[in-house]
């Protein structure tokens, strides 16, 4: 340390006063690997303070690779010049709060025990990568001029950068956050990319405004985007989070897609000294959950490979422009055979809203998830809505088989709406048992096989008249005339026990009249008067039966 050949820690006391007394506000400072207890740390900066506003001066300050003992109390210093605390170790308590930086701040590789940046304004650009925190960080409505470099670097506890300023560039590659990472109330005013990083507890981005276009690449217990502002274009890129996109503001295209694979941080390193790696998440379920998309304009939304079992729909606007890609699950009904009651159920396997979930839940209906304490279970009138605009946004998309599942949907919530009239909640469980509303070929196949079967008991036991019909011709002379007359004798209802009328013969010729009925809208056969009313009936229901099950084919298989 000039002019002397030891640092400030070894000088002796006479020297070391002269040292201090040298010094005014605004001076250099050097001291560069000197190891700095908290007494003489602050002797060093009382040295410095100006006298006006009792708050330490400094020029162009280096204290790369020093070792602060104690607690280091830079609170409300101003460095005017460039600040190096390269690969410094701080040992106690590193206090920052409203320092300002008017020059670049170097903090790359440094080591803290406890950082408070609290208000701390870095007016050129602010180096922290590869530094470690090992215990809560605050970086509270700091402001970040510059470019705010975090590369590699690592928390190994919470970090929290509420209500702070990014004006410059921010740079978080391979960040590591051991705990949770707060962003709540930030603002970021340039083009972010925020990751890859990794973050063992939530990435708490509510209320952010991003004003630039924003990309995020991280693996994250949970992502919280509630009242967040996205003015620009944005590009979520997850892994392992649960995301709540409550009353966030989408102003342009948005997406937020599954990684398959673990990220690449793309710088590199390997120094991953006792920081957290992706594979330490490896026993949590790697696929991304969206939790509420409740009061989002989904206009601009796309969401790819997501789960949407536990998604809350209600309040969401323009879900009908909504776009799912790829595997994108929603809650299934309960699997195999339940009872309400004493009447045995099994319930149709379709893709269901989380809502409709809680409300069956509710009404006693079995193993559907029940809504957590905080979500209100919805009517099935404001549920039907909801189901009408996801099928018309697949509709829209050429994905018509799919959409079935929410027209399923939208006609249960009609059909248990007990706001609509009895006569219309009649006709829709008529709908509902006899095909499925048109969506089920095999229930339409199994009363087609029933009715079918009925009607050709019917024939054969009272249908079929008792003998074939036979046709004569007779006549008469009167004189000079001769005259002819021709008929047909009335078919004669079968008598007998009815064992005796259930023969091979009637019963090939019952499935003749059945199939010649439905199929081919003809029956050559002479009926009996309960015959020809049979066939009349079946003519009627059995035709419409096979439509609903070719209805329902043809849903499944449309492109």
């Amino acid at each position: 340390m000039d002019p002397y050949a030891e640092c400030l820690a070894h000088l002796s006391d006479g020297h070391r006063a002269a040292y201090l007394t040298g010094l005014g506000p605004g001076s250099d400072l050097d001291h560069r690997g000197t190891s700095l207890t908290e007494v003489l740390l602050n002797r060093l900066l009382d040295a410095v303070r100006d006298a006006d506003n009792r708050r330490p001066l400094l020029g162009t300050a280096r204290f790369d690779a020093a070792r602060f003992l104690g607690d280091a109390d830079f609170e409300g210093a101003h460095f005017r010049n460039e600040a190096g605390f390269e690969q410094a170790v701080f040992f106690g308590t590193a206090r920052f709060s409203a320092t300002t930086f008017s020059g670049d701040a170097q903090f790359e590789r440094a080591r803290f025990r406890g950082a408070r940046f609290r208000e701390a304004r870095f007016d050129g650009d602010a180096w922290f990568g590869e530094a470690r925190f090992a215990d809560e960080a605050r970086f509270d409505r700091a402001r970040f001029s510059g470019y705010a470099r975090f590369g590699l670097v690592g928390f190994l506890n919470n970090a929290a950068f509420d209500g702070a300023q990014f004006l410059g560039n921010i740079g978080l590659q391979g960040a590591r956050f051991g705990g949770h990472a707060w962003f709540d109330g930030a603002r970021f005013e340039n083009d972010a990319r925020l990751g890859p990083l990794v973050c063992a507890g939530s990435l708490d981005l509510s209320a952010v405004v991003f004003a630039a276009p924003v990309i995020i690449e991280a693996a994250a217990g949970k992502v919280w985007c509630t009242r967040t502002r996205w003015e620009a274009k944005a590009v979520l890129r997850l892994r392992y989070a649960t995301v709540d996109l409550s009353e966030s503001v989408l102003a342009h295209p948005f997406s937020i897609t599954a990684q398959a694979a673990p990220f690449n941080d793309r710088t590199g390193t390997d120094w991953t000294e006792d920081t957290l790696e992706e594979s330490d998440l490896g026993g949590r379920d790697a696929r991304v959950h969206i939790t509420s998309l409740r009061g989002v304009d989904a206009a601009h939304l796309v969401l790819h490979n997501v789960d949407l079992t536990h998604c809350l729909f209600s309040g969401a606007v323009n879900l009908d422009q909504l776009r799912l890609e790829g595997d994108c699950p929603l809650a299934l009904p309960p699997a195999g055979v339940l009872r309400r009651g004493r009447i045995p159920m099994r319930w149709t396997v379709r893709r269901t809203l989380a809502e409709e979930q809680h409300w069956r839940a509710a009404q006693g209906y079995g193993a559907w998830a029940a809504a957590p304490t905080d979500v209100e279970v919805l009517e099935p009138s404001a549920l039907a809505p909801l189901y009408r605009q996801l099928r018309k946004s697949f509709e829209d998309g050429r994905n018509e088989p799919d959409a079935a599942d929410f027209y399923y949907g939208e006609m249960e919530m009609r059909r248990h709406d007990r706001k609509r009239p009895r006569g219309e909640r009649a006709l829709l469980s008529l709908y509902w048992a006899v095909s499925g509303y048109g969506l089920r070929a095999s229930r339409a196949l199994a009363w087609l096989l029933g009715a079918m079967a009925a009607t050709v008991l019917v024939m054969m036991l009272w249908g079929l008249p008792k003998d074939v019909p036979t046709t004569g011709t007779g006549g008469r002379s009167t004189g000079q005339s001769v005259s002819q007359a021709s008929g047909t004798t009335d078919p004669v209802d079968p008598d007998g026990p009815l064992a005796q009328r259930m023969t091979s013969e009637r019963f090939e010729k019952s499935v003749r009249v059945v199939i010649n009925s439905v199929v081919f809208r003809s029956a050559p056969q002479t009926l009996t008067t309960s015959g020809t009313y049979t066939e009349m009936l079946s003519r009627l229901v059995e035709p419409a039966l096979l439509g609903l099950a070719a209805l329902a084919i043809r849903g499944r298989v449309k492109r």
